[in-house]
């Protein structure tokens, strides 16, 4: 076989691998859409520019912001386009979610939330608020799609459900999001050094709301490579199609990382929902 035949076939492999990715997040084969949001000042805009590796310095984010990715596609000269949204301001402009979340995009949408571990005392008001928020504009935009193109809503609810399996305990329990959710814990490098139980109550209310929800839950850190460079890997994954990550971690000692459906309230335990006391 000469290096061209190679190279083709290398190329088709390449592309049925992201194919069969997107297919799973309930994707089509096309532009991705990446929508963060968060706490104010949680380090939303350094992760994105640490994922796009470019090495300007960060600036506070005051409304809604827009740049792009792009990366090649094998040997090929095509590139793959991913287009990231970010919103300023924590949850005062939660509205402004309208502008990303649109029907064109919906079916190759990411939203990825970035929560500040260091203050928790802001931390369950921010998502409770994007979470609720979030949740209202998905809904009318799934209950538009229902009359307009019905098989995508059916798509999206098979890929949503599709990664807690078929013989999940808690299936009955679960309201997962339609489109996919990832929830990032920032600052990890301060929240290490929190008192173990107040670490302990977190982790586990962090996971409970992902699970319940169907999100990936990864805490992150700026100073902290091997962080950053998971974090990066899953926003690709999103992005791209690459392949996901298959580590993960729920040791409440150390930074979670717990894909979507690998969780369970069995191994949860007892949790707090919103606790006043962290």
């Amino acid at each position: 076989m000469d290096l061209w035949s190679i190279a083709l076939e290398e190329r088709a492999k390449a592309d049925e691998e992201r194919r069969k990715s997107l297919e799973q997040q309930g994707k089509h084969d096309g532009d991705t859409n990446l929508f963060f949001m968060g706490s104010s000042r949680c380090g939303k805009t350094t992760v994105l520019l640490r994922f796009l590796e470019r090495e300007e310095s960060s600036k506070p984010t005051t409304g809604m912001e827009y740049t792009y990715g792009r990366r090649s596609r094998g040997s090929n000269m095509a590139k793959d386009v991913t287009h990231l949204w970010e919103l300023g301001g924590g949850t005062s402009l939660a509205k402004l979610i309208e502008i990303p979340i649109s029907l064109d995009c919906i079916c190759g949408l990411t939203v990825v939330i970035v929560l500040d571990l260091s203050k928790p005392e802001e931390l369950w008001n921010t998502l409770e608020v994007l979470l609720k928020q979030l949740k209202q504009h998905v809904d009318g935009m799934i209950g538009q799609m229902k009359s307009k193109s019905p098989e995508s809503v059916t798509k999206l609810r098979q890929a949503a459900w599709k990664k807690f399996g078929d013989d999940h305990p808690d299936k009955d329990l679960l309201d997962p999001f339609l489109i996919p959710l990832v929830i990032f814990g920032s600052k990890y490098d301060i929240f290490q050094d929190f008192d173990p139980e107040k670490k302990k109550i977190i982790c586990k209310t962090l996971r409970f709301i992902a699970h319940t929800n169907g999100a990936h839950l990864q805490y992150v850190s700026i100073k902290s490579d091997t962080l950053m460079s998971r974090a990066k890997q899953l926003i690709s994954h999103f992005a791209f199609g690459t392949p996901a990550s298959r580590s993960m971690s729920m040791d409440h000692t150390k930074p979670l990382m717990v894909p979507a459906g690998a969780d369970a309230l069995g191994q949860i335990g007892s949790y707090v929902r919103m606790c006043s006391t962290v």
